[in-house]
Formats: structure tokens, C-alpha cells, sequence
């Protein structure tokens, strides 16, 4: 039995993690943390913490993990290069899962990316469209930050040159060598990603469309009870997939 505690219990994803739990066999919820709640106070009872609260605690509360020996799955995206680098930092100690999207579809969608690349090559341009929900805060997502890093690593470029947010004006003609990227806003849209290989005469197309939370949330309870036991470690869902 996998013992699990949630933060960020209170959100949307949080509440499709109960729901989802609730049907799953060899798992239970033994905490629930949202705003001003301790996670301290209810981490001993727990195996592995599912963090699904706000990039700018999650550092901290990974931090508590490691004081107490607890795996933790992180599940928040938009993390700061400081943040990022203090999570990293604990996986010699604890075993640690940070992915950008729990989707079995969406982590599919990476390894076809990069297999698109590889098999594409270069004359082909690069650009990924995303679209979620108006209430969402971050932007770009951290699915289409994840599908941008494989198209650069695949293509041998640097992102940061690379990568393009959007265009206005008179940019001039498109370089062989950059990425676009655009992020749109609307409605209740779970999440849409969309990657474009666009060359002269054939344009190459991968989406995936989430209608539910759920896809998200039974994804992040799959890889709690993965991780349960684990050596310490950096994992992400490729590894919890067996697809690397």
C-alpha cells in the first residue's frame, strides 16, 4: 500500500487526485494540504507527497521531504532557475519525479517528437502551439517548455537563441534556425499541444487534446506508487513509462 499526501489539495487538480485515488487499489490518501495547512504535521504518516501546489512552494516543501525522508512527485510547473536548482539538488537524497505533464498520451507525444525530429531533419520549421484554460497563470505551459527543449536538443540548437514567443511586426523572414512557440487562452480547455513540422510542400502535424484532469491526475498517482521504494533519484515520466 502507497500512502500519499496532497498539496495543493484544494485545486482543481488536487480534487481530481481524491477522486481519482479513491478508485485506485493499493493506494490511499493519508493527508490533504492546501493554504495554511502544515505539511510537517502530517508527513510522517505518508509515503510519497504529490505536489500539485504552487511553483513558489515547492522548493521548500521538497526540502521537508528530504528532512524526512519522503519521496515527493512534483506535479508544478513555471519553477524559477533558483528553484529548479534547489530541487535538483535533492536527489541524492529522496527519489524525486518532476515532470511537466503525467499524461501517458502527452509523454507519448514527447517521444514522438523527438522521433519526428530525428527523422524529419532540418528543412522542416518548428513551431508548437499550445492552448489551455483563461484561468491558468503561467505561460508558456510547461508541456510546450518540454516539447521546445526536445525539438532543440534533437535539432543541436541553444533555446534560448532559438526559441520564439509569438510574432508582431516586421520581423522579416523565418530563420531555419528557430522555434516558435505560442500560447493561447480561453474557455475551460483542459490543455491542446500542438507540434508543426512545416516544410515546402507537406506539413507534419502531432497533437494531443485533454478533455480531463483525471488523464493528468491518474498519471501522478501512477507515478507515486512507481516511486514508492525507489533509490534516490531525478525521474521524470519517461522513466515511470518505461520509455527511455
Amino acid at each position: 500500500m502507497t500512502k500519499v499526501i496532497l498539496t495543493g489539495a484544494k485545486g482543481r487538480m488536487g480534487q481530481a487526485l481524491v477522486a481519482c485515488a479513491a478508485r485506485l487499489p493499493g493506494l490511499s490518501v493519508v493527508g490533504q494540504i492546501d493554504v495554511g495547512d502544515a505539511l510537517a504535521d502530517v508527513l510522517d504518516a505518508g509515503d510519497v507527497v504529490i505536489d500539485f501546489s504552487f511553483h513558489s512552494a515547492t522548493a521548500a516543501l521538497a526540502e521537508l521531504c528530504a528532512e524526512r525522508n519522503k519521496a515527493i512527485v512534483i506535479g508544478t510547473t513555471g519553477h524559477s532557475p533558483a528553484d529548479r536548482a534547489r530541487i535538483e539538488a535533492l536527489q541524492t537524497r529522496i527519489p524525486i519525479v518532476l515532470a511537466t505533464n503525467f499524461s501517458t498520451g502527452v509523454n507519448t507525444l514527447f517521444w514522438l517528437t523527438r522521433k519526428a525530429a530525428e527523422i524529419l531533419g532540418p528543412n522542416f520549421d518548428l513551431e508548437v502551439v499550445e492552448m489551455h484554460h483563461r484561468l491558468k497563470k503561467d505561460a508558456p505551459s510547461g508541456t510546450a517548455t518540454t516539447l521546445v527543449e526536445i525539438l532543440a536538443q534533437a535539432r543541436g540548437l541553444q533555446l534560448e537563441s532559438a526559441l520564439r514567443h509569438g510574432r508582431e511586426g516586421i520581423v522579416g523572414e523565418r530563420t531555419a534556425g528557430e522555434i516558435g512557440l505560442h500560447s493561447l487562452r480561453g474557455g475551460d480547455v483542459v490543455g491542446d499541444h500542438t507540434v508543426i513540422f512545416a516544410a515546402n510542400g507537406e506539413r507534419v502535424e502531432l497533437t494531443h487534446k485533454a478533455s480531463s484532469r483525471e488523464t493528468f491526475a491518474n498519471g501522478a498517482l501512477r507515478a507515486a506508487q512507481w516511486l514508492h521504494g525507489r533509490a534516490p533519484g531525478l525521474y521524470n515520466m519517461q522513466d515511470v513509462l518505461g520509455l527511455k
